[in-house]
């Protein structure tokens, strides 16, 4: 859906509509006299140019995005009921916004950080919103610590600047995100531009079909124009002479009809099988093993049009992953749970309660009917209508049929740990994901690591941290405490 553009031509006028006889010189008294507060033209310009900007995103804030198309290469009815995913061509318009976690709206691209890949589905049955990383794990596997993680990444309170200190105290003392940090620190930490690199769902999802099956699901976007990244003196670089690099790279792409694509896979899980599997497939720092469930190609995502407006388009866009559609749910991934709350909160904060009345945000393919009114910058859509259900006037009516499937539970309520599975501990996947790289690509994943340990003040958190590797892979963590040892002195 393309904006509509307001009228170019014409005389300029005021935000009310009345033409503008001057907008080079301000009302005053006399020639040289002071400005008059019934110059109503230039305290328009003013206070409006003082509310130009709304909250920057606490994460995810510096950003680029693009639409395009989901076409469906292989009927999975089999286990969705999805109609976006029902019938072989069919294609559904999407938006798709890319984004750095810890840097705010005006720091560079080309850093090591991993990225967003937040993708919305402007379906039949209404917005699907798939919010994703680069990466197929993630730092931590339960929200309750998402604030504290990002604390770390961003500005310490004291100093105003991130501090390595920090950020290796809690990953330190968090062995979880051992697995994350060695994909974030090998040579996919900086892609050399957002066509170049694979997106993933991240999380565990559920699907289900028109029988109730239930089954898991995790998805995978293959980039179809090859991983290339950047290395650390690369970004360096980069980043110098061109802090826009990758939406630079993005928006030309496009504009020269070189439309950037992804092989999109998914792995399926049935349901019985997640009690016994030998990780918990629920544990976002995991991934399930492609020996186990292989990937299963499903369709093509294409980039094909910019937007006509970046603020209203990529700044203002929203996404949660508690979009869902018929067939799609989410799992008892206990960073998903969180995440089904925070993104609408944020987004409810930073654009307003009627942010999904954008053009960017609404339904494409289908309408929004909700008893929803008022609140700030409400369009009157709904006219006279009757704003509760049910109701006897021809309102829209409840389907008595869930988006998905319930999941059974058992137990007493209570802060507890994820339940442990066979093989689960922090530190086996972080291994296989190292013994896995070349020399070449180890030895560049521990100079990348020993840089940033080496800037650590204290001893305990640098021997905490270089343990982490060292019980992932006894190699990793021998040659990584050498590297901090030489550049500490």
């Amino acid at each position: 859906m393309t904006l509509e553009a307001h009228v170019t031509q014409g005389p300029l006028t005021t935000e009310s509509g009345a033409p503008l006889a001057d907008n080079q010189n301000s009302e005053t008294a006399g020639a040289g006299g002071p400005v008059l507060v019934q110059d109503q033209a230039l305290l328009e310009k003013l206070a409006h140019f003082n509310r130009e900007r709304i909250p920057e995103r606490i994460v995810h804030a510096r950003g680029a995005g693009a639409y395009g198309t989901f076409t469906l290469t292989r009927d999975v009815s089999q286990w969705t009921r999805a109609k976006f995913l029902s019938e072989v061509g069919k294609q559904t318009e999407t938006f798709l916004r890319f984004s750095t976690v810890a840097g705010n709206l005006g720091s560079a691209d080309a850093v090591r950080d991993p990225r967003g890949f937040a993708l919305k589905f402007y379906t039949e049955e209404g917005n699907y919103d798939l919010v994703g990383n680069n990466t197929p794990v993630f730092f931590i596997k339960d929200a309750i610590k998402f604030p504290d993680f990002i604390h770390t990444q961003k500005r310490d309170p004291y100093t105003g600047s991130q501090e390595a200190d920090n950020v290796w105290d809690f990953w330190g003392l968090s062995p979880e995100s051992t697995h994350q940090v060695t994909w974030l620190f090998s040579d996919r930490g900086i892609p050399a531009t957002l066509r170049h690199m694979n997106g993933y769902g991240s999380h565990t999802f559920q699907w289900n079909n028109e029988a109730g099956e239930v089954f898991w699901v995790k998805y995978h976007f293959k980039t179809d124009q090859g991983i290339k990244n950047l290395t650390t003196e690369e970004a360096v670089q980069v980043s110098g002479m061109d802090p826009d690099s990758h939406q630079r790279d993005l928006r030309e792409s496009i504009e020269r009809g070189d439309f950037p694509s992804w092989t999109v896979q998914v792995q399926i899980m049935p349901a019985a099988d997640a009690a016994s599997y030998r990780f918990n497939p629920f544990d976002l720092t995991k991934v399930w093993p492609h020996a186990d469930y292989p990937p299963i190609e499903i369709g093509k995502l294409e980039l094909n049009r910019n937007p006509e407006n970046i603020f209203a388009e990529v700044e203002q866009s929203i996404f949660s992953p508690a979009h869902f559609v018929p067939g799609i749910g989410p799992s008892p991934d206990k960073m998903l749970q969180g995440r089904l709350f925070a993104y609408g909160d944020a987004h409810r904060y930073r654009v307003g309660i009627n942010a999904d009345h954008l053009p960017v945000n609404r339904p494409h393919a289908t309408e929004a009917r909700t008893n929803s009114r008022d609140g700030f910058l409400y369009d009157g859509r709904h006219k006279g209508t009757k704003n509760y259900e049910p109701n006897s006037f021809g309102g829209p009516f409840q389907t008595d049929r869930p988006l998905w499937q319930a999941t059974p539970v058992s137990g007493v309520t209570g802060n507890t740990e994820a339940p442990v599975h066979a093989e689960d501990n922090d530190f086996v996947q972080a291994g296989n994901l190292y013994r896995l790289l070349s020399e070449d690509e180890k030895g560049r994943l521990i100079d990348n690591l020993a840089g940033f340990i080496s800037k650590v003040s204290r001893d305990d958190i640098v021997e905490r941290a270089v343990n982490n590797f060292r019980q992932a892979d006894g190699d990793f963590g021998k040659r990584l405490d050498s590297a901090v040892q030489a550049l500490r002195g």
